[in-house]
């Protein structure tokens, strides 16, 4: 077993299908085919069950995937340390963003692209644990992120804080938690993640019970179910920027000391390339400038 076999078992398990795994790998099937029976040869078990052409994973073949994609990107890293040149100037970065949004993030990787034309970038949205998930795999190397977040193996910098408001398709001008509490309410984020934890947090604290009829982690449609009637939602500042609509009333939640805090994570002891380091440095110098 090779690191070229290890590549072209991902493919295929990713791809789940040996045309569409050819095809990635620049390759024809037939050879593709024949290493795969090989390294099924070698371990003797079986990978992969077949359905017609499609391809799903045994256990053993999970349990070789997730050890594979561990190895290759290691070996991935180690070059990219060693033949990095130019502090950071050539390369590929792969970044996750969570799904609720990092006010500006599309001008921060203009900014970048502007200063690093020869880096390409890999730029994935999900939630904040998926995000973590794919950090620890490393099939992405840093992610931005809503604290609080699960820290164990990570290191993380916080970035920085921002209010709450209340929205809602009814004319209103200033609302308690007490009041909000008494309202159908949409969270925009799922249970055991950072903004769910916040808002349930500061219910809680008031020993309130939060009226919670659905959750809904995008956004665009988070913002059209409120528009339509169907519940009101709590935000973070950025999540209004980015997806507000003119037509619902929005409040700040000063008084109740709610912030979600925003911050970036990669995993604990390793290696952080130049251009990771690049992108969060332009961040943190923008927003030393606010």
């Amino acid at each position: 077993m090779d690191i070229k076999q290890l590549r072209y078992f991902i493919a295929i398990a990713e791809e789940k299908n040996l045309t569409a795994a050819a095809a990635r790998l620049h390759m024809t099937q037939p050879p593709l085919s024949m290493q795969l029976k090989q390294l099924e040869n070698e371990l003797g078990v079986k990978l992969f069950e077949r359905s017609g052409k499609s391809m799903e994973l045994t256990d053993k073949g999970t349990v070789l995937y997730t050890r594979a994609l561990n190895v290759v990107n290691s070996i991935e890293e180690i070059k990219n340390e060693i033949q990095e040149t130019e502090e950071g100037k050539k390369g590929v970065l792969s970044v996750g963003i969570n799904t609720l949004s990092l006010s500006g993030f599309s001008d921060f990787i203009q900014s970048f692209h502007k200063r690093y034309p020869l880096v390409s970038l890999k730029i994935v949205q999900n939630d904040s644990y998926y995000l973590a998930e794919m950090v620890k795999t490393r099939a992405i190397e840093i992610a931005f992120v809503r604290l609080p977040l699960e820290h164990r193996g990570f290191t993380y910098q916080h970035i920085n804080n921002e209010p709450f408001y209340f929205v809602t398709n009814k004319e209103t001008y200033a609302i308690s938690l007490e009041e909000i509490s008494q309202i159908p309410l949409i969270i925009p984020s799922t249970e055991g993640l950072g903004i769910y934890n916040t808002i349930l947090e500061a219910f809680t604290k008031q020993n309130l019970q939060l009226n919670h009829i659905g959750e809904c982690s995008d956004m665009k449609l988070l913002m059209e179910l409120v528009k339509g009637g169907m519940g009101s939602t709590i935000i973070p500042e950025s999540v209004l920027d980015v997806y507000g609509i003119d037509s619902l009333y929005t409040i700040p939640m000063s008084n109740e000391n709610m912030t979600s805090s925003i911050g970036v994570i990669w995993l604990e002891n390793h290696y952080v390339s130049a251009h990771a380091k690049n992108l969060m440095n332009l961040i943190m110098e923008y927003k030393r400038i606010l």
